[in-house]
């Protein structure tokens, strides 16, 4: 992942350059992490948060299902302001923040991180360093972890970087014994050019703090 300002820059050209339909890990619906949010058994007040959002449909799919707390983190301010427009009046009723993940305090504590196709970015170990700092300080104790990354057989690239793959234990390995497994799956996500790429889900609960 680029240091610093050049990652936010990247970011920023690859939204203002590309539509969604262009955007290998768009979804129409996010399916697999609407399960797993379910599968977590919240309350509809529970404070749940997006990180590198980008223009996912998620945000916009928990608040037609009711959740009452939800935040949105990206890095690039035009994938947030694209996501905000297409959210409508709804918009209001969601947090946007603009966020380096490496490095960022959110100032509180989330029952809920979902994370799809940030971490795997996350290839030199400073910067995986860095994204589980901010993690740590913003998940609460017993909140949830949803993280979808390229599994085994995924990609070795996204748009031009490369990528770290991983599987269950693979996951579990980086974050720690303060988090437990309840649940992982492999999924071939079929990209809007017709391409498929293996990702893997996990559901984790921090057990210790």
């Amino acid at each position: 992942m680029p240091a610093g300002d050049d990652s936010a820059a990247l970011w920023q050209r690859t939204y203002a350059e590309r539509s969604a339909a262009e955007l290998s890990w768009t979804e129409p619906v996010p399916r697999t992490a609407l399960e797993l949010i379910a599968e977590a058994d919240l309350a509809h007040d529970a404070a749940i948060v997006d990180v590198g959002g980008g223009v996912s449909r998620l945000a916009a799919e928990l608040i037609e299902i009711g959740y009452t707390d939800v935040t949105v983190a990206d890095i690039s301010t035009e994938a947030l302001g694209r996501a905000r427009t297409d959210l409508g009046g709804d918009a209001a009723r969601v947090t946007w923040i603009e966020a380096d993940l490496r490095d960022h305090d959110f100032g509180r504590r989330f029952d809920l991180w979902h994370d799809r196709a940030v971490l795997h970015f996350m290839v030199a170990e400073s910067d995986r360093d860095g994204y589980l700092r901010t993690l740590d300080r913003a998940l609460a104790p017993g909140g949830h972890l949803v993280l979808a990354t390229f599994g085994p057989e995924g990609p070795d690239q996204c748009s031009g970087l490369p990528v770290r793959r991983y599987d269950a234990a693979g996951v579990c390995e980086l974050v720690g014994d303060e988090f437990a497994l309840d649940s992982s799956r492999l999924e071939e996500h079929r990209t809007p050019s017709g391409g498929t790429q293996q990702f893997l889900y996990t559901h984790l609960r921090r057990v210790r703090s």
